[in-house]
């Protein structure tokens, strides 16, 4: 009875965690490269202002998008944990950590985004600030917004890493996977600790590797529910 049970609670530990990856994967791309880019002007505050008061809707979407990609994550730390818990608990729960971790910097970075809206739409900030005052403020807070959660990246890309090496100790999961995530990770980890430590140089490594998570995401979806009862 305990090993069925160890068995069902794998089946639907990977389960979730596709699942929440997939909420992330349909919410996250049409908020971060459709409906921001659409609001945010870079360098034009009275442009993004008037986008943002104009298009008070699609901003809540943003909101809302980014909230919910952030909640998954949390639940995607925690049913990962469950799934890997056989090969390593310890290891496999610091690996949950770091990735709530990142996911707390992301939803305090969240709150610069909330703080704009609550500006542009109460008539008690616009009276407060001069309009050059009230341009610099919106614009460092959207700023503040990005760099923050581009730096809880690191460690979510330290995740990724772990995640990807107990996926190579498993022998549930396919080997190759665990190489995939760890790629992955580097490439989250060399992009954000590049403006830090290499300023000059101007490549997205993640750009070029960041389909370990959607490849993870598929197998989880698909071949997860087959995972066998461990001994």
């Amino acid at each position: 009875m305990k090993e069925n049970t160890t068995k069902t609670s794998l089946r639907t530990a990977s389960l979730i965690a596709g699942f929440s990856l997939l909420v992330m994967v349909i919410a996250a791309p049409f908020v971060e490269l459709y409906a921001y880019p659409k609001l945010i002007v870079p360098g034009n505050a009275t442009e993004t202002i008037n986008n943002i008061a104009v298009n008070k809707g699609l901003y809540i979407y943003v909101l809302f998008g980014y909230l919910l990609t952030f909640i998954a994550d949390v639940i995607v730390a925690w049913a990962l944990y469950i799934l890997l818990k056989p090969v390593n608990e310890y290891l496999s729960l610091l690996t949950a950590i770091f990735r709530w971790i990142y996911t707390v910097i992301a939803l305090l970075a969240l709150l610069n985004l909330v703080t704009v809206y609550r500006i542009v739409n109460t008539s008690d900030y616009l009276n407060v600030f001069q309009p050059g005052q009230l341009n610099a403020e919106i614009m460092l807070l959207l700023k503040s917004f990005k760099s923050s959660w581009y730096f809880g990246l690191i460690f979510f890309s330290i995740h990724l890493v772990l995640l990807g090496y107990l996926v190579m100790r498993s022998g549930y999961i396919p080997f190759i996977l665990g190489i995939v995530l760890i790629i992955t990770g580097f490439g989250y980890l060399l992009t954000n600790v590049r403006p830090y430590l290499f300023p000059t140089i101007n490549v997205d490594f993640a750009k070029y590797t960041f389909y370990g998570e959607l490849i993870f995401m598929l197998w989880l979806l698909i071949k997860g529910w087959r995972i066998k009862e461990m001994n």
